[in-house]
């Protein structure tokens, strides 16, 4: 069925109307608290240009803000990957080596098909583990056998945090535990993040929203100011823009 601009606005009116008698929420453009809209638009794929096909990229700032959203496609390469670690200097841990993960290569292989499995942009999972870690240097709460790259669980004064037994399941908890905050879905695999129940779902699904102070959900991963922000820094070093 078409509607006409005439019709839309009549339906639009209406149900305004109904909202203010019977008490449902109204959203009103241009209010301070946004969090009601509907964040994410759908792209205008077709069966021609759509996901699966060839020559597809998936635009991870196609939404209403032009923020960076944290499900999805991946938009990165292993190289790409590799090619930023090694910039760095940094030594890549023993311990990381005998967690399941020899080289960055592997942790980075792992990142890749841990973050298919969830249909959570890896690009994100990687960006997130660096900053947390310093580059897998740790130096923070949690220590290198711990096998935790995002922090969770550190929640300051010396809390380690929690603990996995090797690469794999630390990537893994990682991962859910983005997808706990940026989507509604259930997890496709066996959750081995002990935290997922502890988050408001689907309360972050952009990584700038990440921060508990940039979140209008009044939630989020961290409590520093400009987390988010840090993690898009990384996100243009790694994709080279």
């Amino acid at each position: 069925m078409i509607f006409s601009r005439k019709n839309k606005l009549f339906w639009v009116n209406l149900t305004l109307t109904g909202a203010l008698i019977f008490g449902a929420p109204v959203f009103v453009q241009g209010a301070a608290d946004h969090s009601g809209e509907g964040q994410i638009h759908k792209p205008s794929y077709n069966i021609t240009t759509g996901p699966g096909t060839e020559g597809f990229i998936d635009d991870s700032t196609d939404n209403t803000y032009g923020y960076y959203t944290i499900m999805g496609t991946t938009t990165v390469t292993l190289e790409e990957m590799t090619d930023l670690y090694e910039t760095q200097g940094a030594e890549y841990p023993q311990s990381l080596k005998e967690g399941g993960a020899e080289t960055i290569e592997d942790f980075c292989s792992i990142i890749l098909e841990e973050a298919e499995e969830e249909g959570v942009r890896a690009e994100v999972v990687y960006v997130q583990a660096m900053l947390e870690t310093g580059w897998l240097q740790f130096g923070g709460d949690a220590v290198e056998s711990q096998f935790n790259f995002s922090g969770l669980g550190t929640t300051g004064g010396g809390v380690q945090g929690n603990s996995y037994p090797d690469v794999r399941t630390g990537i893994r908890a990682q991962v859910q535990h983005l997808k706990a905050y940026a989507s509604t879905e259930e997890l496709s695999g066996n959750c081995v993040d002990s935290r997922f129940d502890m988050v408001k779902r689907g309360s972050a699904p952009y990584v700038e929203w990440l921060g508990i102070q940039e979140n209008p959900n009044g939630g989020g991963w961290a409590a520093g100011a400009g987390y988010g922000e840090k993690l898009r820094k990384l996100l243009t070093d790694l994709k080279g823009e």
